[in-house]
């Protein structure tokens, strides 16, 4: 395996638990009824470290990510139980006017789709230097407007001048997600959530913009929590991994012992679904059968039973409880 990009560029740094989630429940009234998006996860962030989250579409990663910053949308999301710790603070205690102030400058976030994320009606350079307004008062408008050039420089935008006066539409998906990440980064956060910093772009682009967040951490030592259903990124970038399915936390490990030894059927089921000139050409890629249940029926046992391979009476009948299987590997599986 390569040496994590991300991860051979940062700063290293005492291995400090700088955010953790304990035990976090997230629900949402829907017309069919309540669903838990997010049913009792617990996870650790470690300072200038890189943490992944993977899983299928639906399983809750961005649902997670939002939770962090209280962005969920309401009336119709509830956060039933669980902390958020932030360096010892409980993010879900602190009134919304420290929570302006943890946004942005404290916790930031690349949002999945930057098309649907920049406002359409304002040109990048308003939309960049309303981050200073916010943030830095005190800054006087020249500043603000030297701040928000030199941040789309940064971030690899050619001629950021000329940039500032463009809408989101007249750039490219690439540009845009770079404008994502200038407006991300420009209160220096601790942390950096990337919710699929890469959907829709080509590989060239991936590979750009995460060579580019990966560049920014290593000058920055900022923790990230990178998003994504690509295990390719996955094994490339991150330190430690946390697998989800169906709400759920299924696995986590270091990423070098999840792709050398999974242990939980899912996580060995998507590992064997990814593509490899490895193999022969004209083989059928392996799939994992069936697909995620509703959460509006869940199953009484575990979640993954109706489409694992391996399961037993006691899948059906009983939830597995996350267990450690290894040196910081944890799985929640009565089959390991």
């Amino acid at each position: 395996m390569q040496e994590n990009q991300l991860s051979r560029k940062r700063s290293e740094k005492s291995k400090k638990k700088i955010l953790r989630l304990e035990n976090l429940v997230v629900s949402f009234d829907t017309e069919q009824g309540c669903i838990y998006a997010v049913d009792d996860i617990s996870f650790s962030l470690e300072q200038g470290s890189v943490l992944g989250i993977a899983g299928e579409s639906g399983c809750g990663k961005s649902v997670t990510a939002l939770s962090i910053l209280r962005l969920l949308p309401k009336p119709i999301s509830h956060i039933v139980a669980g902390k958020i710790r932030f360096w010892e603070k409980d993010i879900l205690e602190l009134p919304i006017e420290q929570m302006h102030e943890i946004r942005s400058e404290k916790i930031s976030m690349i949002f999945q789709e930057p098309m649907t994320a920049l406002n359409p009606v304002h040109a990048v350079g308003r939309q960049l230097v309303e981050i200073y307004q916010l943030h830095f008062s005190g800054m006087t408008p020249a500043a603000m407007e030297i701040n928000a050039v030199s941040m789309l420089e940064k971030v690899g935008i050619p001629d950021p001048g000329q940039v500032m006066k463009k809408y989101p539409h007249q750039l490219s998906g690439g540009m845009r997600q770079r404008v994502m990440i200038a407006m991300a980064l420009a209160c220096e956060p601790d942390i950096l959530i990337a919710d699929e910093p890469t959907t829709a772009l080509d590989v060239t682009v991936q590979a750009q913009i995460l060579d580019l967040i990966g560049e920014i951490q290593g000058k920055t030592g900022m923790s990230v929590i990178l998003i994504t259903h690509d295990l390719g990124v996955i094994a490339e970038n991150c330190d430690h991994v946390v697998v989800m399915y169906a709400g759920r936390i299924v696995e986590t490990a270091p990423v070098n012992n999840l792709f050398k030894n999974p242990m939980h059927p899912y996580t060995k089921g998507l590992l064997t679904s990814i593509p490899s000139s490895a193999k022969d050409a004209k083989t059928i890629l392996p799939t994992i059968k069936g697909s995620v249940p509703s959460l509006l029926n869940m199953p009484k046992g575990c979640r993954f039973a109706d489409r694992c391979p391996l399961v037993e009476k006691i899948c059906w009948e009983v939830s597995p409880l996350e267990r450690s299987v290894g040196t910081r590997q944890t799985a929640a599986c009565h089959l390991v």
